[in-house]
């Protein structure tokens, strides 16, 4: 028996100590506010006060940490994008995933796995092997394998896919990783306490302050509070934010759905996706198969799940992987997938002065949460647009330099 698992046994108090603080009442003034407290929001809090020393921060969370997309997501870290932009960026976020467990002293369960993007015809082939090229030009370790590669990796899928979309081929990518969403918010929500941030939950803002064009202010249903700074990380919720400055950025909300099976024995070690099945997989280390596909096609508010929505999935799924069919769907959730035209972020300075925007994230948030959290962290305590998340500024939208990214994020996973 564990000495401290004794200890804890014969002692008349044993009690455990917070794992965050309690919160304490709102200030009049911070330095920094930060709207949205998933991953993005409390990871640019924490490289904030970690990296730049800036801790009169207050993170506002509308809900519960991590209640949005963080948890809602299925938890898939990857770099093995398009364009050369986003392949760098995404593989800066992977290798600060690699490291973030023992920086931020907790099991986020970080496991590489590989990623396989399967390829039903010529086309999907040659989009392969343009990801591949782009892939290694950036240093990013990616390959185009064959069909009978496939089959030695993952023997138990069914590469004729029921007769209807044979499988040729394959982007692999060795370094494709799992790792447990919730605890990534948890992990940078305690970081960032342990370093004087305040984290306050249930607290809904309701309105900016401006002055000009400068934001000043926040109103919240707690009351008001002045500002040097304004971050919005929401995601779904952008346009309700950004409206309240008369920012408009093109960005529309889809649902995304997902599920997971009954948990049963591993035996699915790597990450598949089908753009054109329109279905990824991976297996939890609790045995659950975790499933999804594409956003919905309707724009839509809301964090509906449709039963629509998991027969055309379980469709496709059997068709790949057919032992599936015996098992139950024991959860099903759906979160707002914020998407631009170019299927790219939009991060960093706006049109308003001390606004910053995290947006635009679509399905491929959660795997660049350690690097838009550093980035922006970079950008609020310079007020210069670091490097890496230049190709992403919202101006991009009115001078024509729009990033094609959609070729690796139709399914986004």
């Amino acid at each position: 028996m564990p000495f401290r698992l004794l200890r804890m046994g014969l002692s008349r108090s044993a009690e455990e100590p917070r794992f965050l603080p309690q919160t304490p009442p709102l200030r009049p003034t911070y330095d920094v506010v930060i709207i949205g407290g998933g991953g993005h929001g409390l990871a640019c809090a924490y490289y904030l006060a970690q990296r730049h020393g800036i801790r009169n921060i207050a993170v506002l969370e509308a809900d519960y940490i991590g209640g949005g997309n963080t948890g809602r997501n299925t938890a898939i870290v990857r770099s093995n994008y398009l364009t050369p932009e986003g392949v760098r960026f995404y593989e800066a976020s992977r290798r600060l995933y690699r490291d973030l467990s023992a920086e931020l002293d907790i099991n986020l369960f970080y496991s590489e796995r590989g990623h396989y993007t399967l390829a039903h015809n010529d086309n999907d082939l040659h989009t392969m092997r343009w990801r591949a090229e782009v892939n290694r030009h950036c240093g990013v370790d990616s390959e185009v394998v064959d069909r009978a590669s496939v089959a030695q990796a993952v023997p138990e899928l069914d590469l004729d896919c029921g007769g209807d979309a044979p499988v040729l081929g394959a982007l692999y990518h060795p370094p494709g990783a799992i790792v447990r969403h919730d605890a990534v918010a948890w992990g940078y929500a305690r970081a960032a306490s342990q370093l004087g941030v305040e984290i306050h939950q249930k607290t809904r803002v309701q309105g900016l302050q401006t002055e000009g064009q400068r934001v000043t202010g926040i109103t919240t249903d707690r009351g008001s509070i002045r500002c040097g700074a304004v971050v919005s990380a929401v995601a779904g919720q952008t346009p309700q934010i950004t409206q309240h400055l008369g920012l408009y950025p093109p960005i529309q909300i889809h649902p995304l759905q997902a599920c997971v099976t009954e948990p049963v024995k591993p035996f699915l070690d790597t990450i598949i996706v089908s753009a054109s099945l329109h279905v990824y997989m991976s297996q939890s280390s609790r045995g659950e198969l975790v499933l999804g596909g594409a956003v919905d096609p309707q724009v839509l508010h809301c964090n509906r799940a449709s039963y629509e929505f998991l027969t055309g999935l379980a469709d496709h799924v059997v068709d790949l992987l057919p032992m599936a069919g015996r098992l139950r769907i024991m959860r099903h959730w759906a979160g707002k997938s914020d998407l631009t035209p170019d299927f790219a972020p939009i991060m960093g300075k706006t049109p308003v002065k001390n606004f910053y925007l995290d947006a635009g994230w679509g399905t491929w948030g959660f795997k660049a949460t350690p690097i838009a959290g550093a980035t922006l962290a970079d950008c609020v305590a310079t007020d210069q647009t670091p490097e890496l998340i230049r190709p992403f500024r919202m101006e991009r939208f009115s001078n024509q330099q729009l990033l094609g990214e959609k070729g690796a994020a139709s399914v986004g996973h």
